[in-house]
């Protein structure tokens, strides 16, 4: 909303209680004096200035967030084994009587370990869990706003007041995973394999002449241990997302500015200004060339839908308007 000065006439002077005296005459010029040394020393007289509040700039950034934290696999080699063969007693050497009681035997079976014992690893696989994580995409700001009408009188400096209002921050939720075990291994025992063999074993030598009885052997195939099982951990790395957020560059802030007002503006200019305002698509309600509410509560609608600086008819709006305020024939 644009500002204009006050300027106290003789006749408003005259008009004031009598009560008031030259002490409520000061206090009443005072604001006016503090106000005046903060506007721009290169002001020509009849100049219009308003506080512009001019909005945050935002800059969009893609970061990387992890999901998935890293762990590690178990990769597994399995024993080797290769078959051997393996000569096996079944009947021992003895002797035998040539003349006189033969000798005398009895059977038995025997077991003999053809694989021996060994073991296996199993791979147990890591466990996650998904956990909901917020994430800021936009952080809080503060910006500001209008606090009352667009051109009712607070005071006898402005008609304008601005608050400071804080906006939340904005969040979302990302989905990621985390590691609750680690991955392991467990060994499996694996049992020796025997083989029954049928064998004589003696009971009662021969008597008499007594000869030697070779042993008798059998060759019989055996499974041997080359290269027991073994493991390997192969690290798994960690697995990141891409989350883009604003990132506040520039805070918003509140400057004096030229605007158009009713001391500079005359009503061929206001008359351009509406209708501009109706081609953009923002009604200025009546098009009658003064500069009334609905002008400038349409030039405030239009202003934030084209992320211009709010608070007056500045000469930047004008120009984005189409509206020539500064050539000669507009005095």
């Amino acid at each position: 909303m644009m500002t204009r000065p006050t300027r106290l006439t003789s006749s408003a002077t005259h008009s004031l209680p009598r009560r008031v005296g030259l002490l409520g005459l000061l206090a009443m010029l005072l604001p006016v004096a503090a106000v005046a040394q903060s506007m721009p020393q290169t002001a020509q007289p009849g100049d219009c200035f308003a506080r512009i509040a001019q909005p945050p700039v935002f800059e969009k950034r893609t970061e990387q967030v992890r999901v998935v934290e890293a762990s590690e696999r178990v990769e597994v080699t399995p024993a080797e084994y290769e078959w051997t063969e393996q000569t096996v007693v079944i009947r021992p050497a003895s002797e035998r009587v040539v003349e006189a009681r033969p000798a005398e035997y009895r059977t038995v079976e025997e077991r003999v370990m053809v694989s021996p014992a060994s073991e296996r690893i199993e791979e147990v696989p890591a466990r996650f869990r998904t956990e909901s994580v917020s994430e800021m995409v936009k952080p809080a700001t503060r910006v500001w706003k209008p606090g009352r009408g667009a051109i009712e009188r607070i005071d006898s400096v402005s008609g304008e007041v601005l608050c400071l209002v804080e906006e939340p921050a904005v969040y979302r939720e990302v989905q990621r995973q985390v590691l609750v075990e680690p991955a392991t291994t467990r060994r499996v025992p694996i049992a020796a394999e025997y083989r029954s063999v049928r064998r004589q074993e003696l009971l009662r030598p021969a008597e008499t002449r007594i000869e030697t009885v070779p042993a008798q052997t059998e060759a019989v195939r055996v499974r041997k241990l080359v290269r027991p099982a073994s493991e390997r951990r192969v690290p798994v790395p960690a697995r990141y997302d891409s989350v883009t957020r604003e990132i506040e560059v520039s805070a918003s802030r509140v400057d004096w500015h030229p605007v158009l007002c009713n001391t500079n503006a005359n009503q061929n200019l206001v008359l351009e200004l509406q209708r501009a305002l109706q081609r953009a698509g923002f009604s200025p309600g009546k098009v009658d060339g003064k500069l009334g509410r609905m002008t400038y509560e349409a030039v405030d609608r239009y202003q934030r839908a084209n992320g211009l600086p709010t608070g007056g008819i500045t000469f930047d709006t004008l120009d984005r308007l189409g509206v020539n305020a500064r050539s000669s024939d507009r005095t």
